[in-house]
């Protein structure tokens, strides 16, 4: 078996923990599926326990976007992971 390099992008996540750097949905999703059409094999689409915004932005682009493994970082706690339902292959 040949070795494979995944590509983990956390642009949705990490890219609006710069001061002033903030995405709306529409834009989160537009970004997500440019991620899918370049490629990338998981996107972190964000923390959904954060805010009402963030839940809602993992939720539609889990599914909407087809190609790659959708992430959300999560506590350890059972409250975090309330956005599972709508994965293709929850964990």
């Amino acid at each position: 078996m040949a070795d494979k390099v995944l590509i983990f992008d956390t642009t949705l996540r990490d890219g609006e923990q710069s001061p002033g750097a903030t995405l709306n949905l529409h834009e989160k999703l537009e970004i997500a599926r440019q991620l899918e059409a370049l490629g990338v094999d998981i996107i972190e689409a964000g923390f959904p326990i954060a805010s009402d915004g963030d839940f809602e932005a993992v939720e539609a682009i889990a599914k909407s976007v087809r190609g790659p493994v959708i992430a959300g970082l999560s506590r350890t706690s059972g409250t975090s992971s309330s956005a599972k339902p709508f994965a293709r292959a929850p964990r």
